[in-house]
């Protein structure tokens, strides 16, 4: 591991601290508090949208089997968009963040794989803890093509994707579903996601401090979605907790991870047990970029290359 930045990663860094000054950690502030201050932090991502054909928000009823309410889902319709959808879960700690900080990250995916993006504007915690948030992404899984096609998504490959939190919603709503005798997703994006409570990994050590997200921060987003440390056992919590069978099961996935982030164990150790079962996905380690870099596609040439990648991933099924 190095905690050496990419030189576009350092000289966007520099430039954010120049022109934003010191910023006080989210994760210390009330919730609402903390989510205004996200929000504020990632208008500077959602700049110079790429156009899309359409875009729009429709409405994902509420399942009472799933004690879901009903809640809103922004549709990104590309130009010449092919059938199916990415669905595309945001991170934020499980307690920050929406579709709009995501909204050109969307954009960009959509544009460069030809395929609609839906984001979910699921619960957050701390008011909604674990596993209202699990609940909201599989709701969303189960309706996507129902509730989009007043959009105009058509029906096709369905993958399902995520970034940090939104990854670790992501896997845990398809093995929600495989208990279930559900079908899943054609396959998944998972982009440096949380897949585990272990403070005390390779990389929590490595980067404890940053730059960028620390262990501190990441065990302050756990006590937000999961404070009990029994629950966290469970894989719909902690995906690495899953049994082998149920990882076997999985559809395929695209590993991406952050070259300088506190979660790139997290990633590296869900490769490795799936390279135990026989199956093929890799981790792309993206070096010299921070956790959250996708976020950048404005700035980072590194950010738009990675959505180029998965987006060539998502082709292999349609």
């Amino acid at each position: 591991m190095s905690a050496e930045l990419a030189p576009e990663m350092q000289a966007l860094m520099a430039r954010m601290l120049s022109e934003d000054g010191a910023q006080p950690d989210p994760t210390l502030l009330p919730a609402a508090e903390g989510r205004r201050l996200a929000e504020q932090g990632n208008r500077r991502w959602n700049r110079n949208l790429p156009p899309m054909l359409t875009a729009t928000h429709v409405r994902v009823p509420a399942q009472p089997e799933l004690g879901t309410p009903d809640f809103s889902m922004r549709v990104l319709v590309p130009e010449q968009a092919r059938p199916g959808a990415i669905l595309f879960v945001h991170g934020g700690g499980f307690a920050f963040c929406s579709p709009a900080t995501h909204e050109r990250c969307g954009r960009v995916l959509a544009e460069a794989s030809g395929l609609p993006v839906l984001l979910p504007d699921y619960r957050l915690a701390p008011e909604a803890p674990y596993p209202a948030g699990l609940a909201d992404t599989v709701a969303a899984l189960r309706t996507a093509f129902a509730v989009s096609a007043e959009a105009g998504v058509e029906p096709g490959p369905l993958i399902l994707a995520g970034d940090s939190a939104g990854a670790n919603l992501a896997l845990a709503a398809m093995l929600h579903e495989q208990r279930l005798g559900q079908a899943a997703a054609t396959a998944a994006l998972l982009f440096y996601g949380v897949y585990d409570a272990d403070f005390d990994s390779p990389s929590y050590r490595f980067f404890a401090e940053g730059p960028g997200l620390t262990r501190g921060k990441m065990q302050r987003y756990w006590d937000f979605y999961n404070t009990d440390p029994g629950r966290r056992s469970d894989a719909l919590a902690c995906p690495l907790a899953a049994t082998d069978d149920e990882l076997a099961a999985l559809p395929p996935l695209h590993l991406m991870a952050a070259g300088v982030d506190p979660l790139l164990s997290d990633t590296l150790a869900l490769e490795t047990r799936l390279a135990a079962l026989g199956r093929g996905e890799r981790t792309t380690v993206v070096p010299g970029v921070v956790h959250g870099f996708l976020q950048m596609t404005n700035e980072l040439p590194q950010a738009r290359e990675a959505l180029v990648a998965a987006a060539a991933f998502t082709r292999r099924f349609s």
